[in-house]
């Protein structure tokens, strides 16, 4: 079991910058990816930002509407995953999730979710 702790939500202005930070713990050694949705009131969760470590290869993935703004990375010695987001606009407000998945390329893996944190943008 893997558990995903998440900080860093909050209300911001438009054009402003927020940090959000999800830390695992349990069994981290299995994850090979993690990533950053997003869930608007009334809209479909989406995936916002990807890391995937992939053998030698670390791959990074975007959403476009945030590519350019946003940052995803990670920082193995702490267990933590980062989402720099800058540049933040009203239509970024949504519940943030952090996931953390196993290897999908098997045919047994698992999905594990952060307790989603608040990011509100004013304008």
């Amino acid at each position: 079991q893997v558990q995903l702790v998440e900080s860093g939500g909050g209300l911001v202005q438009a054009g402003g910058s927020l940090r959000l930070s999800c830390t695992g713990s349990g069994s981290i050694f299995s994850i090979n990816r993690m990533g950053w949705y997003r869930q608007a009131p009334g809209k479909q969760r989406e995936l916002v930002a990807s890391i995937t470590s992939g053998g030698s290869t670390v791959y990074v993935d975007y959403v476009d509407s945030v590519k350019g703004r946003f940052t995803i990375s990670r920082d193995n010695a702490k267990n933590t995953v980062y989402l720099q987001m800058n540049s933040l606009k009203p239509e970024d407000t949504a519940v943030y999730y952090c996931n953390a998945r196993t290897d999908d390329t098997r045919p047994t893996w698992y999905d594990y979710w952060g307790q989603g944190t608040q990011v509100t943008v004013s304008s």
